[in-house]
C-alpha cells in the first residue's frame, strides 16, 4: 500500500465504496466480451446524483479487466460545438495536436470503450453526434452516453438506432445495496432504515447522509435538522429555477402524488398553469404516468424536507389547497376513480409518524377491486382457512351465505381473487346470526349503546385480507383499506363502522390518527386467536369533518386521541330531531330562543358550518335550512300550498295562525292541515339530511 499512488489509491477507495448495479455492470461486460461488439451505443440516463458517473468510473475499471482501452469525457469540460468535442477527445486519446480523432477511431482494429459523461450539456450537437461523429466510428468502439434526459426522439424512432443502440434507464440503488453502501461507511445500524427511508436508494443522497455521520457520529438522523444536506440534493436537482412561480409551482409538485394542470392551477391559484405545468415534464427528475407527472422520490423528499424549514406558513398553505381540490372531487368521484383521489388525499399524511409505516404509496400494478363471483366462494373460504383456521372459515361461508353482497374482491388482471374484503350490515343481521359468530355477539352492545335512528345503517368490516400477506402492510392492504374509506363517504344513512383486526396494538397509531376508537370491551376469540374492533360514529364526526380533522393532525405533525376541542355534536332520535325542528320553525324570528335549540349541535347544521363555529354563525346557517328546505317544497305543484302555509305562519309571519288562514283564504281547519303536512314534509327532507342520505 505504501508504494501506490493517490491516484491509485483514490481508485481503490471508489471500488470498495461502490456497490450494487450488477446488472448494468454484467451487460457492459458481457458486451466488451463479445468478439463482435452486439451494439454500440449504450444511453444511460437518470437524475442528478443517482450514480451515473460513479457508473461510468467503474465501467472504466471493468474494461481495464478486460483488456480494453477506455477514454472518459465530461460535458461539463466541453464546449458544445463538433471542433471542441474533436479537440477534447483527441487529447483524451492522448494524440497529436494536428491529428485528426475522427479518422483514428473510424480506422482503429483494438476494441475502445468511449465514456461520455454529462452528456446533457452536449444537447446542442446531440444530431451531430448521431448522425456524423458515432456512424463514422470503427465497429469496435463501444460509446457509452451517460445523461440526465432519456435519448431525445430521433434516436428512438429510427430504425437503425433501434438495433444498434441500448437504453439504460439508472434507478435508485435497492435496499440491500443501500445497506451495505451504508454499513461500508461507517453508519450506526440503528439508523440505517431511516436514512433508506429518507435516501430512497439514491446514491448522492446516502453519500451525503454518510459524510453526516462522519461529522456526527452521535447525531440522530432528521432531514431537517440536516439543512446542508438538503441543499446539496437540491443544487443536484434543480440547478436553475426561472421565477419564483416556478420554484411554488415545484413545491406544489413535490407535495401531491400526482400532478395535473388543474391540481396546479388550483393550488398556484391561477386560472392557467398550462406553461409551468410544461416546465416541470421537462425536467429530467419529473415522470409521468397516464393520470400526471411526479417528481423522483428523493427529489421529493428533500424539496418537502427543505420548504417545511424554510417556510412551514407556505407548506400548510399549499397542503391546504391540495386537501381542498381532493375533497371537492372526492365527494363527487364515483368508483376506482374516487378511490384513486382517496390515496392522492391520503399521501397528503405520508410524513406523519402515525400514518407512514402503514400504508405502501406505489400503485399496486392492476390490481382491481370487483364484486363477488360465484367461483370466488371457494378461494375466499380458502383464504380465510389459510390465515385463520378452519372455524374462522366457517364463519366466512356464513356470511357469504347471508351477505354476499357485502364481499368486495381484489382481482388481478387475469380475475384470481388476490384479496377481499367484507362488509356486514348490522342492522340486516339477526339473533341467529349472533349466536353463529362471536364477533356479532361481541360488538352488538355496543350497538346497542349507541342506537340506530331510523334510516340509518352500521357497517361491520367482519373479514378482510389479502391472499398473501392477511392484513399486514402491502399495496393489497392499502387498496383494501381506501374501499373502506370509499364506503364511509358514499354510504347513505351511515351512522356506525367497526374494523376486526387479528393485531388491534399494531394498528392502534393509524386508527387513533383516524379518530377510530379502540373497544376492547367487544374483543373476541375464534379458534384460539384474539380479535380487536375500532369503530366510529359518523353522526359525531360525519365524512366531511373527519376529513377536516386528519388534515389538522398532518399538518401539526401528530396523532392526537381525540379530535380538537369543540363544542361536542349531540346524536338526536328521530322524535327528539322533530320536536327540535318544530322548536325551530316557532322560534325562527327569535334569534336568542334559536340558540338554545339542540339543532345547532346536530350534524344538520354543523355538517354547514363545522364544530368550531360561532353559535351566531349556526344560528344563520339554521335558518338558511330552514327556509332553503321550505323553498324547496314549491318545485311540486302538490306541495306548493304546504309551503304557503309555512312561509306565513313562520318564515314571514302573520300575527296570528287565524290571520294566517285569512291571507292563504283558507277555512282554519284546511289552513291546519296543510301546516301539519308542511311540518311533516320539511321535517321529513331534513331528517335524510342528518342522518346522510341527502347531500347537504
Amino acid at each position: 500500500m505504501a508504494g501506490l499512488s493517490l491516484q491509485q489509491r483514490l481508485e481503490q477507495a471508489r471500488r470498495r465504496q461502490f456497490v450494487g448495479r450488477v446488472s448494468e455492470r454484467d451487460r457492459l461486460r458481457a458486451a466488451l466480451s463479445e468478439p463482435e461488439l452486439p451494439f454500440f451505443v449504450l444511453y444511460v440516463f437518470g437524475p442528478g446524483g443517482i450514480g451515473k458517473t460513479s457508473l461510468l468510473r467503474e465501467f472504466g475499471y471493468i474494461a481495464a479487466e478486460l483488456g480494453v482501452a477506455s477514454v472518459r469525457l465530461d460535458g461539463r469540460h466541453i464546449e458544445a460545438a463538433p471542433d471542441f468535442f474533436l479537440a477534447a477527445l483527441g487529447q483524451a486519446l492522448h494524440l497529436p495536436a494536428d491529428a485528426d480523432p475522427l479518422a483514428h477511431l473510424a480506422g482503429r482494429g483494438e476494441r475502445l470503450l468511449l465514456l461520455v459523461d454529462t452528456y446533457e450539456l452536449l444537447t446542442p450537437i446531440d444530431g451531430w453526434l448521431r448522425e456524423q461523429f458515432l456512424p463514422a466510428l470503427s465497429g469496435n468502439v463501444l460509446a457509452v452516453l451517460a445523461g440526465r434526459q432519456p435519448p431525445a426522439a430521433p434516436w428512438r424512432t429510427d430504425a437503425g438506432w433501434q438495433t444498434m443502440m441500448r437504453i439504460l434507464p439508472l434507478r435508485n440503488l435497492n435496499p440491500s445495496d443501500g445497506r451495505a453502501f451504508l454499513q461500508g461507511r461507517g453508519v450506526p445500524d440503528e439508523q440505517i432504515d431511516h436514512v433508506l427511508d429518507f435516501t430512497h436508494g439514491h446514491a448522492l443522497a446516502l453519500s451525503l447522509v454518510a459524510d453526516f455521520f462522519e461529522q456526527n457520529p452521535e447525531a440522530e438522523f432528521r432531514p431537517e435538522a440536516a439543512p446542508d444536506v438538503i441543499k446539496t440534493l437540491l443544487e443536484e436537482f434543480v440547478q436553475q429555477v426561472p421565477s419564483p412561480a416556478h420554484r411554488v409551482a415545484l413545491e406544489a409538485c413535490a407535495l401531491a402524488r400526482l400532478m395535473t394542470e388543474s391540481l396546479l392551477a388550483t393550488m398556484l391559484r391561477q386560472p392557467d398553469a398550462h406553461d409551468l405545468f410544461d416546465w416541470l415534464r421537462g425536467l429530467s427528475f419529473i415522470e409521468a404516468d397516464r393520470r400526471g407527472i411526479f417528481p423522483h422520490d428523493l427529489a421529493r423528499e428533500a424539496l418537502c424536507a427543505d420548504l417545511k424549514w424554510r417556510d412551514p406558513d407556505g407548506y400548510a398553505e399549499l397542503h391546504n389547497r391540495a386537501r381542498a381540490y381532493y375533497m371537492q372531487r372526492v365527494s363527487h368521484g364515483v368508483g376506482p376513480d374516487q378511490r384513486r383521489l382517496l390515496a392522492d388525499y391520503i399521501y397528503l399524511h405520508r410524513d406523519n409518524p402515525s400514518v407512514r409505516p402503514f400504508f405502501l404509496w406505489q400503485e399496486s400494478g392492476t390490481v382491481f377491486t370487483d364484486g363477488l363471483r360465484p367461483d370466488d366462494v371457494e378461494e375466499v373460504a380458502e383464504m380465510v382457512a389459510r390465515h385463520e383456521g378452519a372455524e374462522s372459515a366457517a364463519l366466512a361461508a356464513h356470511w357469504l351465505a347471508r351477505q354476499p353482497e357485502g364481499f368486495r374482491v381484489l382481482r388481478e388482471a387475469g380475475g384470481e381473487p388476490v384479496g377481499f374484503l367484507n362488509c356486514v350490515r348490522l342492522e340486516g343481521t339477526t339473533a341467529a346470526d349472533r349466536d353463529t359468530d362471536p364477533a356479532m355477539r361481541a360488538v352488538w352492545p355496543v350497538l346497542i349503546r349507541n342506537p340506530l335512528r331510523g334510516g340509518e345503517t352500521a357497517s361491520y368490516f367482519r373479514f378482510w385480507m389479502a391472499r398473501e400477506t392477511y392484513q399486514s402492510v402491502s399495496p393489497e392492504h392499502t387498496r383494501l383499506v381506501l374501499n373502506m374509506m370509499q364506503h364511509y363517504l358514499v354510504t347513505p344513512g351511515l351512522a356506525l363502522s367497526f374494523v376486526v383486526l387479528a393485531d388491534p396494538e399494531f394498528w392502534r397509531p393509524a386508527f387513533e390518527y383516524a379518530d377510530m376508537a379502540r373497544f376492547t370491551e367487544a374483543d373476541f376469540t375464534v379458534g384460539g386467536r384474539r380479535y380487536g374492533i375500532y369503530g366510529h360514529d359518523w353522526r359525531t364526526t360525519p365524512p366531511s369533518a373527519w376529513l377536516e380533522l386528519m388534515a389538522e393532525r398532518e399538518l401539526n405533525m401528530g396523532a392526537p386521541a381525540t379530535r380538537p376541542a369543540a363544542e361536542p355534536l349531540i346524536v338526536l332520535s328521530d322524535a327528539d330531531f322533530a320536536t327540535a325542528v318544530r322548536d325551530a320553525l316557532r322560534d325562527f324570528t327569535d334569534t336568542a330562543a334559536l340558540a338554545t335549540n339542540p339543532l345547532i349541535r346536530s350534524r344538520l347544521v354543523l355538517g354547514q358550518t363545522g364544530g368550531d363555529a360561532a353559535t351566531a354563525a349556526r344560528v344563520a346557517a339554521l335558518r338558511k335550512l330552514l327556509r332553503e328546505t321550505a323553498e324547496g317544497l314549491q318545485a311540486s305543484p302538490k306541495l306548493v300550498k304546504f309551503y304557503r302555509a309555512l312561509h306565513h305562519t313562520y318564515l314571514q309571519p302573520a300575527a296570528t295562525q287565524e290571520q294566517a288562514a285569512e291571507v292563504l283564504d283558507l277555512p282554519f281547519s284546511t289552513y291546519r292541515r296543510h301546516l301539519r303536512s308542511g311540518i311533516e314534509e320539511l321535517t321529513g327532507r331534513l331528517w335524510l339530511r342528518e342522518i346522510g342520505n341527502l347531500e347537504a
